[in-house]
């Protein structure tokens, strides 16, 4: 998939017209058997349960999912028979058209391939709503203006989804920076990690980072940490003859009193009460 940046600076260089637009309430038994699409649409589903397959793919039409059509592509769309579709429709025409070096270049829609496509999934679904609701109410007027309106309608409708995008990859980059660290502590625990070491590896500053984690894990990074710590202190407790300073040692503790107190905080047990509870033989 092309980067957000990339898509707008491909929306950028093309000049639309809008041939059609609309709103539909399908019938519970609403089907459209296979057929080649002839024109490039979008629809935008706000009610109901369904299901288009593109090009043999399954794909759920439901509310806040967008499809975009190309010429060419095999459709089959279908509604669900208890919650019929409702969605808004657009179709429109495209040129590449644009100045390069003080030339203009300009290029069918059959040289330059549309650089969306598919099925996506939008989070702020009301906003791109509005705006197909608007360009809806603006098709059935006439007038010059009128149509100017709706070309600059179109055009923030671009700019809101390369936004939406936007925000979509900053948010899976910052969860998969809190999943990496995840994994690093669940390998490094042992080692005496800090919240700006944790921080750092994951591209943020140390404010954003902890806020980021606690959000999305529900924990603070150290109190994870801690409670990762301890869950394998456990585990030895249980399952092992080790002394009490070599367990501390291999979860992260260099001091074994220090070692205590925490794992009680967190367990609510001391450690010695702990393993005397889950297994018979003392800790020495």
């Amino acid at each position: 998939m092309l980067t957000p940046g990339q898509i707008a600076a491909q929306l950028n260089k093309l000049v639309f017209s809008i041939a059609l637009t609309g709103h539909r309430k399908c019938e519970p038994n609403w089907h459209q058997p296979l057929r080649t699409i002839r024109h490039h649409s979008l629809w935008l589903i706000v009610k109901g349960k369904g299901t288009f397959t593109i090009g043999g793919t399954h794909y759920p039409a439901e509310p806040g999912k967008l499809f975009v059509f190309a010429p060419g592509m095999l459709v089959e769309r279908r509604s669900d028979e208890e919650q019929p579709l409702e969605y808004y429709f657009l179709r429109f025409h495209y040129t590449e058209t644009y100045e390069e070096k003080e030339q203009w270049i300009c290029r069918s829609s059959a040289e330059c391939p549309f650089p969306l496509q598919g099925m996506y999934s939008l989070q702020n679904t009301p906003q791109f709503i509005y705006y197909m609701e608007q360009l809806f109410v603006l098709w059935q007027r006439r007038g010059h203006m009128t149509a100017m309106r709706r070309k600059l309608l179109l055009q923030e409708f671009w700019l809101a989804l390369v936004q939406e995008f936007r925000a979509q990859k900053i948010a899976g980059d910052t969860t998969a920076a809190i999943e990496l660290t995840q994994d690093f502590m669940a390998q490094h625990y042992k080692e005496p990690l800090t919240l700006e070491s944790l921080a750092q590896l994951a591209g943020l500053s140390v404010s954003h980072y902890s806020r980021l984690f606690k959000k999305v894990i529900g924990y603070s990074p150290i109190d994870y940490l801690t409670h990762l710590r301890m869950d394998r202190a456990k585990e030895l407790l249980v399952l092992s003859d080790y002394r009490l300073k070599s367990i501390a040692q291999s979860v992260g503790y260099g001091d074994e009193f220090y070692f205590s107190r925490m794992f009680k905080k967190v367990v609510g047990l001391s450690p010695r009460e702990y393993a005397k509870r889950n297994r018979g033989d003392p800790v020495k």
